[in-house]
């Protein structure tokens, strides 16, 4: 098994300044998903772990944390603008690392900073769950809609009036297809993905792990209120 944790993590954030080193419950938010990524890596043997950054702060506050992880590697200016898809910079950084350490790597986990609501027991059912579907190209972690796209979401026709973004005749939120709003906890990418060269996360061939408990990302800055409120008061029922 040869599997690597990408921890990505650009400068220059806007919504929330220096997001992935701001301090979150009396430690920098990136230490979060390093921490997951090193007990994953106790638990799991051939799992290398590799930071993907442009900012010198954020390689340096990596390096006093002292987790096993990769710091070597700068992600190239061109992937670290406002515009850069996040593919094209983890396949930069996989394919740096593959003919650093001269082997291919069968799975690829990224595990997002912005959202760290995750778990060791997440990451290892969803890729027990990638593992099991050969045909599979990722997963990635999702939570329930609270707004369903057939019942209580509308756009705009050709019209000027608008109507449920999705037509069904759904009577209630309940009966509607079930719906997933991603988290952005977490995706894990089987090699295959990037051998098709594909650029997006959601494809004809994506599994799903709908996360138990309490996940959400931090967008704006109201977001990192809320997730310090929760963690600072014991508010999560779950260990991270």
């Amino acid at each position: 098994m040869s599997i690597l944790i990408t921890i990505c993590a650009r400068g220059g954030s806007k919504g929330i300044p220096g997001k992935n080193i701001k301090m979150l419950n009396g430690k920098p938010l990136i230490f979060y998903s390093l921490h997951t990524a090193d007990k994953f890596a106790q638990e799991v043997t051939g799992v290398d772990i590799v930071l993907s950054t442009d900012d010198e702060e954020i390689k340096n506050t990596v390096s006093t944390l002292g987790f096993n992880v990769d710091t070597e590697y700068t992600r190239p200016e061109f992937l670290a603008s406002d515009t850069a898809g996040k593919i094209d910079a983890i396949q930069d950084v996989l394919s740096y690392f593959e003919q650093k350490n001269n082997k291919k790597y069968e799975y690829v986990i990224d595990l997002d900073v912005t959202s760290p609501l995750r778990t060791v027991s997440d990451l290892q059912e969803a890729f027990l769950l990638l593992r099991n579907d050969p045909n599979a190209y990722n997963i990635f972690s999702v939570s329930p809609a609270n707004r369903n796209p057939y019942f209580n979401m509308v756009e705009e026709n050709e019209n000027g009036y608008y109507a449920t973004c999705k037509q069904g005749s759904f009577l209630t939120r309940q009966s509607a297809p079930k719906v997933y709003d991603m988290n952005a906890s977490f995706y894990i990418y089987s090699a295959s993905f990037f051998e098709n060269q594909l650029k997006k996360a959601i494809t004809e061939k994506s599994l799903i792990y709908e996360v138990p408990h309490l996940c959400f990302d931090l967008d704006h800055p109201i977001d990192f209120l809320m997730m310090s409120f929760l963690m600072e008061n014991n508010k999560l029922d779950f260990l991270l």
